[in-house]
């Protein structure tokens, strides 16, 4: 298989995985709707950045751990568990506690519209999802040419998958930023935050009782 060929085909299909809808969805959408455009970027860079480390593990070898050790897979998908349960506890109750009522709550603490902030958010999802690492480590190797040096080949594939986030969540933001005005207000921030909190609970208690 020519490099051309395997990049057309990963494309096509991590470019429908990117286009599924799942936990980074429901993060930067939230994000972006509350009107925080810049931490949303952040978020967004941190997922790639997820994404960049995971291909960049894969091609060298090291994440085939995961899946030949089972006490290493355990240890990343309870902390993910225990840090996505963390995530959407806090934005649940903070709707029951009056945070996050006006925009200006939208700009201190930890919910600050910061890149940095949005960036460790969207870095730890995506590095504490051990299921991100076990589909690279089944999928990616299956594009990579023989011929092809192997790590150089694999951040190849990375970068097609991380082009293909960054458009979509362009196309997120975007849209989330259109609505922004009715969803800033207290009562649908409240909504928007206890039904992004109960997908990403949903998502943690998923990732905890998968096998």
């Amino acid at each position: 298989m020519a490099m051309s060929t395997a990049l057309w085909s990963f494309a096509l299909v991590v470019g429908l995985l990117t286009l599924t809808p799942g936990l980074d969805t429901a993060v930067i959408l939230r994000t972006a709707a509350l009107g925080r455009r810049t931490r949303a970027w952040g978020v967004v860079l941190g997922i790639q950045t997820g994404t960049l480390i995971w291909g960049a593990l894969t091609s060298l070898g090291v994440t085939a751990l995961l899946t030949a050790s089972h006490l290493a897979y355990e240890i990343l998908r309870w902390a993910g568990a225990a840090y996505l349960l963390w995530m959407a506890a806090r934005m649940i109750l903070d709707t029951f506690r009056g945070r996050g009522a006006t925009p200006e709550d939208a700009q201190v603490g930890a919910e600050a519209d910061t890149l940095s902030g949005g960036w460790r958010q969207g870095t730890l999802t995506n590095l504490l999802n051990p299921k991100v690492g076990v589909f690279y480590v089944a999928v990616l190797p299956q594009f990579i040419p023989v011929d092809a040096p192997h790590f150089t080949a694999g951040l190849l594939l990375t970068g097609v998958h991380i082009t293909l986030g960054m458009i979509w969540s362009t196309v997120l933001i975007a849209s989330a930023t259109a609505l922004g005005t009715w969803l800033r207000k207290p009562r649908s921030r409240r909504i928007l935050d206890r039904i992004t909190g109960t997908v990403i609970g949903a998502f943690a208690v998923r990732l905890a009782v998968s096998d």
